[in-house]
């Protein structure tokens, strides 16, 4: 089994498919009476054996996946209100169980975490960023740390995900520094014959021939060496997991000039921009396009940085589909701070904020190479402002180029590009398996579970279902 993608979804699944049991801890309680009922049905036997689609009937949350509120739930069983109730599982190492799998990501274990601003706070509650049995409290507890509001850096985060991988004993089966540029079905017979180009000394465990299966899938890919050279591999497995996540590939507004030197999509320009002293306090403003929580960190950032801002977005600020509309004030208070600026400094009437204008229900319209930017509001009537750069912040989009038809194919929509929110791809909810490719299946942003606390659940019904093809369920 090969997965693709190495942040807490791969991670979580490597744990599972690694001889990593759980069962139900014998005379601890769950709140949920159906749920401890059920559980205490048939506690020798393991989750993982057991029908999720029956555990999880009737469970409620803030996942649409029955199997992310189960798993979510079992572990934190009252989180949601603001309990800290011990988890109701226990974990067995059962060795033999293990299926052979290997791991690939571009970066260290932990995927894009490595590639956020280290001081970046995280929006779910610290607790909620964990993987199994390790709490992320305790570990930072060993590093004499406490969570700042409840809540995590970016920097923690990716810490403490190289540290389970260690101290779970998971680092054989990752391959960091890897990029795989194409996944496809081929026939069994077409390379029996060939000698696979492997990633791991012993070739044997990769490569478990079943004589039922007439395809499998070819990965092709590269390693990138120390030396900075890139040292081509091909892989055949008959399972493969997509764990990609979303932060390769940010969303363009696709207008005239976009493609400037001074546009730019991604928050660490900012941050490169002022270290390289290119923007500050006397330069003309930074244009930021969003009205999501990365729009709002690069505000905040500038706000620290005492940079002049204009706040560009399409929908209204009362919106309730805006995410800052969604969050307890209490818990997020610098949100709520971009917030209140949004609606309090309009171009239309000043507020009590310093180097700061929001526009809403606008939108961009051109860059120009002057570095003008002409924006349009809903009624039509269009303004222009001198800018120093600008950073377009409005979400981003999984890489799925190494898939046919840029996995297309495999959506809920067929027609439209995969996307984690508004068109993830089509699974099973109980396996996790795609539903247009048997054989392959999608976790987490991919198949629309855009929380660490939810993206476990599917590594959970992934295990399962990987499992039950390999007979490694005791009857």
């Amino acid at each position: 089994i090969v997965f693709s993608g190495n942040g807490p979804s791969g991670i979580c699944l490597s744990y599972l498919l690694s001889g990593y049991t759980p069962y139900f801890k014998r005379h601890s309680l769950h709140p949920h009476p159906i749920l401890q009922r059920k559980l205490e049905e048939a506690p020798e036997v393991s989750v993982l054996d057991q029908d999720l689609e029956y555990l999880s009937e009737g469970l409620e949350g803030r996942s649409h996946s029955p199997v992310a509120l189960l798993f979510d739930t079992l572990q934190r069983p009252d989180t949601d209100f603001g309990g800290t109730a011990e988890s109701v599982l226990t974990w067995w190492h059962e060795p033999d169980r293990a299926i052979p799998h290997l791991v690939l990501g571009r970066n260290a274990p932990g995927g894009a975490w490595h590639s956020i601003e280290g001081s970046m706070v995280t929006l779910s509650r610290g607790e909620w960023m964990g993987l199994p049995d390790l709490p992320f409290k305790e570990w930072l507890k060993q590093k004499r740390r406490g969570l700042r509001n409840n809540r995590a850096t970016a920097e923690d985060i990716a810490q403490y995900y190289q540290h389970y991988v260690m101290k779970k004993g998971l680092q054989k089966n990752f391959r960091c520094g890897t990029v795989v540029t194409s996944v496809r079905k081929v026939s069994a017979e077409s390379i029996s014959n060939h000698t696979q180009k492997d990633l791991q000394e012993d070739s044997d465990s990769l490569w478990n021939s079943n004589e039922q299966s007439t395809e499998v899938f070819q990965v092709d890919g590269f390693f990138k060496t120390v030396e900075g050279d890139k040292e081509p591999f091909s892989i055949y497995a008959e399972n493969v997991v997509l764990a990609t996540g979303t932060y390769d590939n940010p969303t363009w507004l696709g207008v005239k000039g976009e493609n400037l030197s001074y546009v730019h999509h991604q928050l660490s320009a900012l941050e490169e921009a002022v270290k390289n002293n290119s923007v500050g306090i006397m330069s003309d403003p930074v244009l930021i396009v969003g009205a999501g929580l990365t729009a709002a960190d690069a505000i905040l950032f500038a706000h620290h940085c005492n940079i002049p801002v204009i706040h560009v977005f399409r929908r209204r600020v009362s919106d309730p589909g805006l995410i800052f509309n969604q969050l307890p004030k209490m818990m997020y208070p610098e949100y709520h701070k971009v917030h209140q600026m949004m609606k309090e400094q309009t171009a239309a009437c000043a507020g009590p904020y310093e180097r700061y204008i929001s526009l809403p229900e606008h939108h961009v319209l051109l860059f120009g190479k002057d570095k003008k930017c002409i924006f349009q509001d809903k009624n039509g009537c269009q303004k222009a402002y001198k800018i120093s750069m600008a950073l377009v912040l409005t979400g981003s989009n999984p890489n799925l180029s190494f898939l046919p038809n840029d996995g297309i194919d495999l959506a809920m929509d067929s027609d439209q590009p995969v996307n984690p929110k508004r068109n993830p791809i089509d699974v099973d909810p109980f396996t996790y398996e795609c539903t247009q490719e048997k054989g392959l299946y999608a976790l987490g942003p991919l198949a629309g579970d855009n929380f660490v606390r939810f993206v476990q659940g599917g590594a959970l019904a992934v295990a399962s279902s990987l499992l039950k093809k390999a007979n490694k369920n005791p009857p």
